[in-house]
């Protein structure tokens, strides 16, 4: 019941599973419960930055026992981090608009591959802190850079 409960948060209940682009997928996700929330409920950016930490532990704690259950150390289908990571990168947008949406995901899309320092030295981390904290860090990185963006009136 244990590893039914870590791989359904750790897949973000089954996006990890996507033949084609896992993390991808993983983030349109997050990105798409952000959306739900600020259209539904008026939600402001910052709450997306209080619900990347709430999610923390919890994807720790998942992403360490899939990597053990798969046998890998970062496992694709362990998608969790990008939920965390994009959460954390809309955090830093000053306006929602259709083009804060947009920049938000294509940024940390980038920063999560290109993985700029100290984010690839993270991945070094033991076992589901590895997995996610280099994603949390590419999620500040995109939420600096946005909030800049902003302050500069850009999007």
């Amino acid at each position: 019941m244990k590893n039914k409960a870590a791989l359904a948060i750790a897949t973000w209940f089954g996006c990890g599973y996507f033949p084609v682009a896992p993390g991808t997928a993983g983030s349109l996700a997050g990105l798409g419960i952000a959306f739900l929330l600020h259209r539904y409920t008026g939600v402001q950016p910052y709450w997306f930055g209080i619900l990347a930490v709430l999610l923390l532990a919890p994807g720790i704690w998942a992403s360490t026992i899939a990597a053990d259950v798969s046998g890998r150390k970062d496992p694709g289908l362990v998608v969790v981090d990008e939920v965390i990571g994009q959460w954390i990168t809309l955090s830093g947008v000053t306006v929602l608009n259709w083009k804060s949406w947009v920049a938000a995901f294509v940024l940390f899309r980038v920063l999560d591959i290109w993985k700029p320092e100290p984010t690839r030295r993270l991945e070094s981390l033991p076992g589901g802190t590895g997995i996610v904290m280099d994603d949390v860090m590419a999620g500040i990185y995109g939420a600096l850079v946005l909030f800049a963006a902003g302050y500069f009136n850009l999007y």
